[in-house]
């Protein structure tokens, strides 16, 4: 039996793959300026980084995380056939390691880019990363209703804050200048407010109590895509009674990577 992608690990791989499958690799996408193909070599060097860094934990010799750039640049120069057959190859690596963490402690933490992550949110982060970038492709259309469903999950949400935070508001903070200071609560109903807050030289996000005004509210699947810099094609979904300036410097905040 050759490798595989274990469908109940990684549940959003098939309807990425689709996704990929359905459009042209030079078709333009949600994400700016990255066509499919851009996407793919994103995701191949993401899985390709995730199994690296988590597999290294596991030997007992950690690594440090590559920039984008190194994992992505030979990635790049692939024809397009073997650049899908190296995603499947490192899925299925990603897979494997994931596969051999589940010997380890959920609660150990791992350097990943600067920051620690628990050892679960190695595969998890693959998932968010299949989700969003799978919207990317497809959309807010009915070609892969499963990524507006998934983009809805209660765990998007936390592991968008908890295991990626701070680097989702670098981008947006670097735009404010010395003494500016933004702070948001992004709604949605009957779970706790998102909240950020950010100067020039710091930004955090967390989960509070939904109490005052919110400064947008929107539903769960819209609240992850504007915090990692994205916009649902349908605008009402967004609602906001703090006026065209004030919304206007939080969506510059939440610009993404």
């Amino acid at each position: 039996m050759g490798r595989r992608i274990d469908n109940e690990r990684f549940p959003e791989w098939q309807p990425f793959a689709d996704a990929v499958q359905q459009h042209r690799p030079d078709a333009g996408t949600w994400c700016e300026a990255w066509t499919v193909r851009d996407i793919v070599a994103h995701q191949a060097g993401n899985a390709e980084e995730l199994a690296r860094v988590l597999g290294a934990h596991l030997e007992g010799e950690p690594v440090g995380t590559r920039s984008f750039e190194e994992r992505e640049g030979p990635l790049r120069a692939l024809n397009d056939a073997d650049l899908w057959e190296a995603l499947q190859d490192r899925m299925a690596t990603l897979n494997e390691v994931a596969a051999a963490a589940d010997e380890v402690p959920a609660d150990t933490d791992v350097a990943w880019t600067g920051r620690t992550m628990k050892v679960p949110w190695f595969a998890e982060h693959m998932r968010e990363e299949l989700v969003l970038h799978g919207w990317d492709i497809t959309g807010d259309c009915d070609i892969q209703a499963a990524f507006r469903a998934a983009l809805a999950e209660p765990w998007m949400t936390t592991h968008s804050v908890f295991a990626v935070g701070r680097p989702l508001l670098a981008k947006g903070a670097k735009g404010l200048g010395p003494g500016e200071r933004i702070e948001a609560r992004l709604r949605v109903h009957d779970t706790e407010d998102v909240f950020v807050s950010a100067d020039a030289d710091h930004a955090t996000v967390g989960f509070v109590d939904p109490v005052g005004q919110a400064t947008l509210e929107t539903d769960a699947a819209a609240r992850v895509l504007l915090l990692w810099g994205r916009r649902p094609a349908d605008p009402a979904r967004i609602c906001s009674r703090v006026g065209p300036e004030t919304l206007g410097r939080v969506r510059q905040l939440l610009s993404g990577y």
